[in-house]
């Protein structure tokens, strides 16, 4: 999984799909707009929970921690 804290992991424009589609055919998940910023330093379980949307190829998603031990 690629989580990034920005709109998209591709640039803006004709090819801004592309970067997507790299990504997922090599099986790595893509999580944007992801913000960590204040979350303390330690171990944690990321827990990614998305809207199931009908014919979608994304999804808007809440994505949780869990903090582990």
């Amino acid at each position: 999984m690629l989580g990034v804290d920005y709109l998209s992991v591709g640039p803006f424009g004709e090819r801004a799909g592309e970067v997507h589609r790299l990504l997922l055919e090599a099986g790595i998940w893509i999580l944007e707009g992801l913000d960590l910023g204040a979350v303390e330093p330690g171990d944690y379980e990321l827990i990614c929970l998305p809207l199931r949307v009908a014919n979608g190829d994304g999804s808007p998603a809440r994505a949780i921690l869990r903090t582990l031990g």
